[in-house]
């Protein structure tokens, strides 16, 4: 009796823990799908990215995610470096950047993905207001500003390098863009790599001149995504690019109104902002290629500057940054 008893109560408590186990891991199943249960997608505005101007405006993202109760929080990125810090940190889901930017803060570690490009824009150049700045090789002990970890600061790292000129030979200040363009105008420093629409503002108000120009220097305008919000929300990506897709195709079919969008949105001229919008080429929305093909010699300079480790495989780093695969499933 006594046997058979310990038998039932034995079996009862074995019952009992597979049971229990059970509910432990339904309950840690249903909490690891409560976890990726999209509440808000977190996105960048800036003024150096004309799409992103627009899509607000209309606020067509808040009418698409709003069908599904998502809410979409927006965040002003002044430039391509604050974009890469607030994804590093977790701050926003998607974020504008330029490609070679983008570039180091991958070979950092952090887990981003470019999934669309915004535009191939030739947004900067060097300036100067002092009529002896007539070339890079004029730069030579003299003070230059520029934003660290952003397209201008590549760009002037590469147009240095063109030249034979170190980087060491040039007094760079790491100013924000606009910080840079006072800095200009005061006479803090002699040149000043900037980036639209405030370089569009120096030469139309300041009669700055670009006296070095490369479009080839310029890489692309990126739409990064946090890898981990990649995972959890694939089909929300492809929501993404398709809101920033009807954006471009509207910018491409509304040119003069995009302009006055643009004026409006970042408190400037019109006439800056059609100086602007003539410098992006629009057409090559999915990333690729020639995307690749820009981040190579950039991040060559990178590392021969320092900025990007030496034991970094370019080549390598590249190709885990560029993902066209959403790009290609909504655009066709």
């Amino acid at each position: 009796m006594k046997n058979s008893l310990y038998k039932k109560t034995t079996s009862l408590l074995s019952l009992f823990a597979i049971i229990s186990l059970l509910i432990i891991v339904s309950g840690c199943g249903n909490s690891k799908a409560a976890s990726k249960e999209l509440t808000k997608v977190r996105l960048d505005y800036a003024y150096y990215s004309p799409t992103s101007l627009i899509l607000k405006k209309f606020g067509w993202a808040e009418e698409e995610f709003g069908k599904d109760g998502v809410q979409v929080e927006w965040t002003l990125s002044q430039g391509s470096n604050k974009a890469l810090e607030f994804l590093t940190s977790n701050s926003i889901d998607f974020g504008s950047a330029a490609g070679a930017a983008t570039l180091i803060t991958k070979s950092k570690g952090v887990p981003i993905k470019n999934v669309y490009v915004l535009s191939q824009p030739e947004w900067t150049g060097l300036l100067s207001i002092d009529s002896s700045i007539q070339s890079v090789e004029d730069l030579v002990g003299k003070k230059v500003a520029a934003t660290y970890g952003t397209d201008p600061f590549i760009f002037l790292l590469r147009a240095l390098d063109e030249k034979g000129i170190s980087s060491n030979q040039v007094d760079i200040i790491n100013l924000q863009h606009n910080d840079g363009y006072q800095a200009l105008l005061k006479g803090d420093v002699i040149a000043w790599a900037g980036l639209d629409p405030i370089m569009a503002t120096a030469e139309l108000e300041s009669n700055a001149n670009i006296f070095f120009r490369n479009v080839d220097f310029n890489t692309y305008s990126f739409l990064n995504v946090r890898e981990e919000f990649a995972n959890d929300h694939p089909e929300e990506v492809k929501k993404v690019i398709e809101l920033y897709e009807k954006a471009r195709e509207w910018i491409v079919a509304n040119p003069e109104e995009a302009a006055s969008i643009i004026a409006e949105q970042a408190n400037i001229n019109i006439d800056i902002a059609k100086k602007q919008l003539e410098r992006n080429n629009f057409s090559q929305p999915i990333p690729g290629d020639a995307q690749k093909n820009a981040l190579l010699p950039a991040g060559d300079i990178l590392q021969s500057a320092d900025i990007i480790a030496s034991d970094v495989k370019i080549e390598e780093l590249v190709d885990e940054l560029i993902n066209p695969s959403f790009a290609k499933e909504v655009i066709k």
